[in-house]
C-alpha cells in the first residue's frame, strides 16, 4: 500500500494524469463541435408554401430552398392533374437543409374500375351504383318499352358496354331507358341499295336504330359501299318501335327481283286451301238423303203385287225408317 501512495506522489503520475485529462477534454470538444457541424445546429430553413401549386412550380421552389422532395399521387375527379394537395411538413415549419419534403399530387392518368351491372335497374339505383364506382351519368335517351325509367342499355364512348369491363374512373356512361309507353310497332323501311348515312337517316325517321354493321370482304372504300342485306328485312312487315336493324355493306346491292319472291309467295297459300275444300264437302251430304227417299217410294209399288205377306210389309217399313 505504501508503494501505491509513493507512486501517486511521483511526477510521472502527475504528468500522466494531466495528459489523460487533456485528452478527454479534447475528445469531448471534438465530438461537440463535430455534432454541431453535422447536425447544422442553429441553422434552419422555413418550408415554403407548396400546397396548391402545380408540381413543376413546387419542385422549383423546393430546389431553390435547398430541400429534397418525394412525390406520391392520388386520383380525384374534377381536380386539375398535377396539383399539389398535401405537403409534409407544413408551410413555415423550420427544417434543416436537404430535408425531404413529402408531396401528394393529383395523378394525370385515372385508374381503372370494373363496370358494374346496372341493366334492368331503375334510374335511381343505377345512379347510386355508378356514383359508388366513381362514374358519372352522361346522356339519357328513351325508347319504347313497357317499363318506365328502367336501364335497357349502357353505353361508353358510343358503344354498348358489358359488365366487368375496365374503364377509367370518372368516365361518363350514357343510359338508354324505357319510356313506359309500350312497344309500338312500325313498318320496317327498305334499306337495300342505300349508303350507310342515308340508311341512318331513314331509320331515324322511322323511329328505329342502327344495329350491327358488317362489311363485305371486298369493300375497300366504305363511302361507296351500299347495303346489300338487312335484318330483319322488309318481308317481316312490322317491328317494335326503337328496335335496331342489322345491315351488311357490299360494293353493289342485289337486283330488285331478288326481293319480290318473298312477297309473291305469301298470298298463294291463302287462296288455294280456302276455295278447294268447301266444294268437295258439299256434294257428299245430299247423296245419301236422295237414296233413302227412293228406297222409301219403292216398297208401296211392290206391296200392291204381294199384298198377302204381312212380314214383308214390316220389313219394308223398317227399311224405310233406316233400321
Amino acid at each position: 500500500m505504501s508503494k501505491v501512495v509513493q507512486y501517486l506522489q511521483t511526477p510521472t503520475f502527475r504528468k500522466n494524469l494531466i495528459a489523460a485529462f487533456i485528452a478527454i477534454v479534447c475528445l469531448f470538444l471534438a465530438v461537440y463541435v463535430g455534432l454541431k457541424i453535422y447536425t447544422k445546429h442553429d441553422e434552419s430553413i422555413a418550408v415554403p408554401k407548396i400546397k396548391g401549386l402545380h408540381i413543376n412550380a413546387a419542385i422549383q421552389a423546393l430546389e431553390d430552398a435547398g430541400l429534397e422532395y418525394q412525390i406520391d399521387s392520388v386520383y380525384q375527379m374534377d381536380a386539375k392533374p398535377g396539383l399539389v394537395i398535401e405537403q409534409d411538413p407544413e408551410q413555415g415549419f423550420h427544417v434543416k437543409s436537404a430535408r425531404t419534403i413529402y408531396l401528394t399530387i393529383i395523378t394525370q392518368v385515372a385508374p381503372e374500375v370494373s363496370f358494374p351491372n346496372i341493366k334492368d335497374k331503375t334510374l335511381i339505383e343505377a345512379t347510386a351504383i355508378l356514383k359508388n364506382h366513381n362514374l358519372k351519368i352522361g346522356d339519357t335517351s328513351y325508347v319504347a318499352d313497357i317499363a318506365r325509367d328502367i336501364v335497357l342499355d349502357a353505353q361508353f364512348a358510343g358503344q354498348s358496354i358489358r359488365n366487368g369491363r375496365m374503364i377509367p374512373k370518372g368516365s361518363r356512361i350514357d343510359l338508354v331507358l324505357g319510356n313506359g309507353l309500350g312497344a309500338n310497332e312500325v313498318e320496317i323501311p327498305n334499306l337495300i341499295g342505300l349508303p350507310l348515312n342515308e340508311a341512318k337517316f331513314a331509320l331515324s325517321g322511322a323511329g328505329l336504330g342502327l344495329g350491327t354493321v358488317t362489311y363485305d370482304p371486298n369493300v375497300t372504300d366504305t363511302t361507296t359501299a351500299v347495303i346489300s342485306v338487312q335484318s330483319p328485312g322488309v318481308e317481316k312487315g312490322l317491328t317494335s318501335l326503337g328496335a335496331k336493324i342489322d345491315v351488311t355493306l357490299s360494293l353493289t346491292a342485289p337486283s330488285p327481283t331478288t326481293g319480290t319472291p318473298g312477297s309473291t309467295t305469301v298470298p298463294k297459300p291463302q287462296v288455294t286451301p280456302t276455295q278447294s275444300n268447301p266444294p268437295a264437302a258439299k256434294p257428299v251430304a245430299p247423296k245419301p238423303a236422295t237414296t233413302t227417299k227412293t228406297t222409301t217410294n219403292t216398297p208401296p209399288a211392290k206391296s200392291s203385287n204381294t199384298a198377302p205377306t204381312a212380314g214383308q210389309k214390316k220389313e219394308n217399313k223398317a227399311n224405310s225408317l233406316g233400321f
